[in-house]
């Protein structure tokens, strides 16, 4: 049977992932709307780039596709190997809440290197989840 617990800090991080999709939902609409920019006049990256001034909610959300796919699949991995424990619990908590202070960075004042000690410690943390889960698996 799996220990469903592993999957509360998957769906936390999904939960990170539409919050700032929203926030950059609102942030290009209004932009748009308040600088009467035709949908059109962005219809790709490039001319998104030069139109809209205001790109850390939508930076973030492509940093919310990164290391984030490696955090899943770690979640999946302990699922299926029966590594569910205090451990691993603890290592996903602590990357979903570094993950949660680097999105709250991002989308608002964006101070790079505050930005940045937060991706790192998170980075940190899913790499050392996956140590474990690795040295878990060669122990058994």
């Amino acid at each position: 049977m799996v220990d469903a617990r592993i999957f509360a800090p998957a769906f936390a991080m999904v939960a990170l992932t539409f919050v700032v999709w929203w926030r950059m939902f609102f942030t290009r609409v209004g932009q748009m709307k308040r600088e009467r920019i035709h949908p059109q006049a962005v219809a790709t990256s490039a001319q998104a780039n030069a139109k809209l001034t205001d790109s850390r909610a939508a930076d973030n959300f492509r940093n919310l596709f990164e290391l984030p796919v490696l955090f899943y699949a770690a979640l999946v991995v302990a699922a299926l190997t029966g590594q569910v424990g205090p451990v691993t619990l603890g290592l996903a908590w602590l990357f979903v809440a570094l993950r949660v202070v680097h999105s709250a960075i991002h989308c608002s004042y964006n101070k790079v290197m505050h930005r940045f000690y937060a991706y790192v410690s998170g980075g940190f943390a899913l790499f050392a989840l996956w140590a474990w889960l690795g040295l878990q698996l060669l122990l058994a």
